[in-house]
């Protein structure tokens, strides 16, 4: 995907919506404070408006404007969290944990299944443009592992199969239900919960 800068960025006026309240929370000399929030308010309308959700510099520098912040601060907390993406990435963002715990239960195979089901590579978007793999550290979720975050989505408890079903569904402009996909609990162990079971209203 072309790495293009667009020459104009506006808050829409949901965005405008959610950054009057975001403001809110800080006293004006603290408004700087923001900067987070008001990123993910533009990366989540280039995602509405393109259909690819990252933070365009045009963005940052409105950003910086309204905050009265230099720019560079503002490029510096966007290019620092990994959260911001600072280039077009496909129409759902996979982020596959691959550290122990997801490692040990099977995340090589939800990786295998996001080539073959989704023709995406890590770092790269497929050719389709619908989906960009990124690999990630802990997504903290270590009890349901392996674990796939599908935009602001977790899906947990995946396998090969499941992960295949879910960039499917994916494809046909479905959204599956977060979380387990084995209908686990909460984080309960496989099965339910073992204990607590009596006594409860």
């Amino acid at each position: 995907m072309p790495r293009v800068q667009p020459s104009h960025f506006a808050f829409d006026e949901a965005s405008e919506a959610q950054i009057s309240k975001i403001l809110a929370r800080y006293p004006v000399e603290k408004r700087a404070s923001g900067v987070i929030p008001l990123l993910y308010v533009a990366q989540r309308q280039m995602g509405r408006d393109t259909g690819s959700a990252w933070v365009p510099k045009v963005a940052m520098d409105l950003i910086a404007e309204r905050l009265g912040m230099a720019p560079i601060r503002v490029y510096e907390v966007a290019t620092f969290y990994f959260m911001f993406n600072m280039k077009p990435i496909g129409r759902h963002h996979l982020q596959l944990c691959g550290t122990t715990p997801c490692m040990l239960r099977g995340s090589d195979d939800v990786m295998r299944a996001c080539h073959d089901a989704g023709h995406v590579k890590v770092g790269e978007t497929s050719p389709d443009g619908l989906f960009t793999l990124t690999e990630v550290e802990c997504l903290g979720a270590c009890v349901n592992a392996p674990v796939l975050q599908v935009d602001d989505d977790y899906y947990e408890d995946l396998d090969y199969d499941r992960t295949v079903a879910l960039l499917e569904a994916l494809k046909r402009g479905e959204t599956p239900a977060p979380g387990s996909t084995i209908g686990r609990q909460t984080s309960a162990p496989e099965g339910g919960p073992l204990t607590l079971v009596e006594g409860r209203e």
